[in-house]
């Protein structure tokens, strides 16, 4: 694989697709590496020599591979508290396993890092979720340890201070953070530049997404994702203080809207910008 330049331009994209023709794709909007995200009903059987074949090929690093799940919404705030990452406990054991099967995944196709939405962590310690979340997170951990990995947690649905204090009590050294700028805004959880601050010892890769704050008096609603540079992040000063914390890592383009052509002009502007902030 190649060597990146520090803050590189990349890209948060699903498979699905042809591997080859999606790096192209990805490549033609101005992205030199990205993040791989794998849905709860994407088949592994078989995936994994074909993505390395593909990225070797292509001369296309991912840094991460992320884990979504069968039956999660992000519809609203109580949707979410109800159906994303570990928090359900209907779904724990289940998405335990499918966490092992992703990592093992990222492993064969030479991924050096996992990382999820475990949901909305409870801020009481003591809380029987709190409690069996932090017990698997640690044993996600283990796992990813075993195939020379990191795992990292994805910012936005808890403030800062409350991640920060259950990313010290699972206590494993090979545990990070993924920081997404647009999630503490869209969740209304606290300003992203601060946020980024307070976690910046433990931050081993970034989304660049923005987004516009929930709107005032509709209780459980979420803000609305924007093309990156319109919303109220503030991509100059969010990557001004990335530089200023010494993250070099790539700056991983993440936009989802449905219609896929907007989806991918909106990408392609992002990846301009970012090439102008980055210097």
């Amino acid at each position: 694989m190649q060597l990146l330049r520090d803050l590189e331009i990349g890209v948060m994209f699903w498979a699905g697709r042809d591997p080859v023709e999606t790096i192209r794709e990805l490549k033609a909007l101005g992205a030199r590496c990205g993040q791989i995200g794998i849905t709860g009903d994407f088949p592994l059987a078989g995936a994994a020599a074909k993505w390395k074949a593909a990225l070797e090929a292509e001369k296309f690093p991912v840094v991460t591979a992320f884990c979504a799940y069968n039956g999660e919404s992000y519809a609203d705030v109580p949707t979410v508290q109800q159906t994303v990452g570990f928090i359900p406990p209907k779904t724990r054991a289940e998405r335990e396993q499918r966490t092992y099967a992703v990592s093992d995944f990222a492993r064969e196709a030479g991924i050096t890092s996992i990382a999820t939405h475990i949901g909305f962590v409870p801020e009481d310690e003591s809380h029987p979720d709190y409690v069996a979340v932090r017990d698997l997170v640690r044993r996600i951990c283990d796992h990813a340890a075993k195939n020379n990995q990191t795992f990292a947690l994805e910012t936005g649905q808890e403030a800062a201070d409350t991640l920060l204090r259950f990313f010290m009590d699972v206590n494993r050294p090979n545990l990070g953070i993924n920081f997404d700028p647009a999630n503490m805004i869209l969740y209304g959880t606290g300003d992203p530049v601060e946020a980024l601050g307070t976690l910046a010892a433990h931050v081993i890769s970034v989304h660049a997404k923005d987004g516009d704050w929930p709107p005032k008096g509709v209780r459980g609603a979420l803000g609305e994702e924007k093309p990156l540079g319109q919303g109220a992040v503030g991509m100059e000063r969010f990557v001004r203080k990335l530089k200023s914390i010494g993250f070099k890592g790539p700056l991983n383009i993440e936009r989802e809207v449905s219609d896929q052509k907007q989806r991918l002009a909106d990408i392609a502007m992002g990846a301009k910008l970012l090439e102008e902030l980055r210097r």
